[in-house]
């Protein structure tokens, strides 16, 4: 097996319960960006065959933490194509953004089981993916909590019996904040998720609630259901990770503690289920679930989300380019917490949507749509 992604949250979380199977896992490749101390500990502990890091300028470091440990190590972004194209059974796609897609594609190739924590590759080229799958026999296994949540409750023999689907939220740190003071959130805030342990950029983007918009596109990819059969409720507890709804009134539901370790067990043990040590629920301490629709003035990144769903196209790979650029420069520093729906609407605006329907034109609307953004975002920098 192979974790692409191995020193982000989801990457690390995975590597821990490798490391629980005391043995039973052979690791063909970790792949990170830069992070060359903590992949080349990781290789060593899983006995690695090859690790990558997709910044070269970090190459170094890695092939001197890894000297005398026989692992072979790798640089560039083409060596991690190439990792993940080398045979493995199993694949834990978790590079964060539209740079896991060409990874995620190479690992599919190889027909095995794809374990994606990618959310950015069904958004940007869902119809390339999933052809893909089908065309290599492959087995995706979705590993985003709501997403893996609907795969364990979702009855794909009798799909035409489902009604809805209902996601939830947690709404972020910035549920009851009011515009003013929104729009002097810093990055700080904006990346202490209340209840789940995230990168940067997902923080940010649950923060805004684009994570939830993504998650719409995803799942119109993932399940056989109508893109108005999918809905958003914001559940601030986070323990009701998602329902599935069907015509007799039943509603079935997957409930565990706010821990990445429980969908990645599932999807690492499946189709059988192995132990993992994630937190627990306790239901004598939970006093309330509550829920409320999402606030789409106050969250406006939902409701591009779904338009760009709805008009279909170019339009995701545009939303999620211009949201990679407008958080980063968040992150940065260089424009406010509202500029970031500012920047993806405008993008989305300025943009024909077209229809890609090759990698390479997919690719070349996620330049235009960056360059947009970065355009974009300079102006309201300036401005503001």
């Amino acid at each position: 097996m192979s974790v692409l992604g191995s020193t982000g949250s989801v990457g690390c979380s995975t590597v821990d319960l490798l490391l629980a199977g005391a043995g039973a896992y052979e690791v063909e490749a970790l792949t990170a960006h830069g992070n060359a101390w903590l992949l080349a500990e990781q290789a060593r502990a899983l006995a690695a065959k090859v690790a990558v890091v997709a910044d070269p300028t970090a190459y170094p470091a890695l092939k001197e933490a890894l000297s005398g440990s026989g692992i072979e190590a790798m640089a560039g972004r083409d060596a991690v194509i190439e990792a993940a194209a080398r045979p493995a059974d199993w694949v834990m796609a978790a590079i964060v953004g539209a740079a896991g897609l060409e990874p995620a594609l190479a690992a599919i190739g190889q027909g095995g089981v794809i374990a994606l924590a990618n959310k950015e590759c069904l958004v940007c080229a869902g119809d390339l993916v999933m052809a893909e799958v089908r065309r290599h026999g492959a087995t995706l296994l979705p590993v985003d909590s709501e997403h893996n949540a609907i795969f364990q409750v979702f009855d794909f023999a009798h799909s035409d019996r489902i009604e809805r689907v209902i996601l939830t939220a947690s709404g972020g740190p910035f549920l009851r904040f009011d515009p003013e003071e929104m729009a002097l959130v810093t990055p700080e805030q904006a990346v202490a998720h209340p209840n789940w342990d995230m990168g940067a950029k997902v923080s940010v983007d649950s923060a805004t609630m684009m994570n939830k918009g993504l998650e719409l596109i995803e799942t119109h990819h993932l399940f056989p259901v109508r893109d108005e059969m999918i809905e958003v409720l914001v559940h601030p507890q986070s323990v009701i990770h998602a329902m599935v709804c069907y015509v007799d009134g039943s509603i079935l539901a997957q409930i565990a503690a706010p821990d990445m370790r429980t969908p990645i067990a599932h999807a690492l043990g499946w189709p059988d289920r192995i132990r993992a040590a994630s937190r627990r629920l306790d239901f004598t301490q939970l006093r309330e679930f509550s829920f409320e629709p999402p606030d789409l003035v106050r969250f406006p990144a939902l409701k591009l989300a779904r338009q760009a769903l709805k008009s279909g196209g170019a339009c995701p790979t545009i939303l999620n380019a211009a949201n990679e650029v407008a958080v980063r420069r968040f992150l940065a520093g260089e424009i406010g917490f509202l500029d970031i729906a500012r920047i993806v609407e405008r993008s989305l605006e300025h943009l024909p949507n077209s229809r890609p329907t090759s990698l390479e034109e997919i690719l070349g609307v996620d330049r235009l749509a960056r360059d947009t953004a970065a355009h974009v975002a300079a102006e309201l920098a300036t401005a503001g």
